[in-house]
């Protein structure tokens, strides 16, 4: 069987496919092998590098202190940037050309700037024009950062899931007198957000990765940045990079599976009609039927 993409291969190309996946998959378990060797040999897999990750003590000072930082950056930020994204998205499918250009010229601006740099600007913006404190700036800066840059990013999906629905949906709307607002609201975006969701959730992941930039450059104490005083303190920079790692992969995870999770909701509940019926009402349902019918032969009897 043929798609548009590429035709189904055959029993050689099956063959070579299988060879080349055993190849693979050799060389990652020899590559993984030498890592662990190079890694015994340096005493990393001691038991004295992991300890502290099964002592309390390193959890709650460095570790939750640093995600409980890393999750209320990344909330700020998906909250703030998911409304004003949609915003943006949908106001560049504006008929006036003015909300069009302006919409567009802020898009385009903000998301051709690397999210870092937007951070270092709104920490100089902030520390030299308000009165915020030096313990609070950077999560400011932060949040500042990953809203401008995501909410750009977030306004080209919306606009890309609103314009890939038919063009029906919206002529449909029209002709029995919605206006454009009505439509944008009560058609087009319910249908566009199960569309939109598998996109939104990767930038939401990106949001999440992308806190620890304020650990690195403006000393926003998040997980990446709590790591490094850690593994100062415990003399274990690789153990503590390979636990904060799984904790992002954890992180993220979570994330994803809800998102895969309210995806499958959302398509089941337009397939559905939203109308439960307990048992009296289906009995009268068939009580009608019949009645109907009975009807019906009479008047044929007739």
């Amino acid at each position: 069987m043929s798609s548009v993409l590429y035709d189904t291969p055959g029993p050689r190309a099956k063959r070579r496919n299988v060879l080349f996946t055993v190849v693979f998959a050799f060389l990652v378990l020899l590559l993984l092998w030498w890592v662990w060797l190079k890694m015994d040999e340096k005493d990393l897999w001691a038991s004295a590098q992991w300890k502290p990750f099964i002592e309390s003590q390193a959890w709650t000072t460095y570790l939750l202190p640093g995600l409980a930082n890393t999750l209320k950056a990344a909330a700020l930020a998906m909250v703030i940037a998911l409304p004003l994204g949609a915003a943006f998205g949908i106001a560049r499918l504006s008929d006036h050309r003015w909300v069009r250009g302006a919409s567009g010229t802020v898009v385009e601006f903000f998301r051709a700037i690397p999210v870092l740099l937007l951070m270092l600007f709104a920490n100089e913006i902030y520390a030299r024009s308000t009165d915020i404190s030096s313990e609070d700036r950077p999560l400011y800066a932060v949040v500042t950062g990953l809203v401008l840059y995501n909410a750009a990013v977030l306004a080209e999906v919306v606009k890309a899931g609103i314009l890939a629905l038919p063009k029906g949906q919206t002529e449909a709307a029209y002709a029995i007198g919605m206006r454009k607002g009505q439509t944008m609201g009560s058609i087009l975006l319910p249908q566009a957000v199960t569309a939109m969701l598998p996109a939104i959730v990767s930038q939401l992941v990106v949001i999440v990765k992308d806190t620890a930039l304020g650990g690195v450059m403006i000393g926003f104490t998040e997980l990446l940045n709590t790591r490094g005083t850690l593994a100062a303190n415990y003399a274990n920079p690789i153990a503590s990079f390979i636990v904060i790692a799984i904790l992002f992969i954890v992180l993220n995870f979570i994330l994803t599976s809800f998102a895969s999770w309210l995806e499958q909701r959302l398509r089941r509940s337009k397939r559905s009609t939203g109308a439960v019926l307990g048992a009296e009402d289906i009995d009268d349902l068939n009580a009608a039927e019949v009645g109907g019918a009975h009807g019906t032969g009479a008047v044929g009897k007739t």
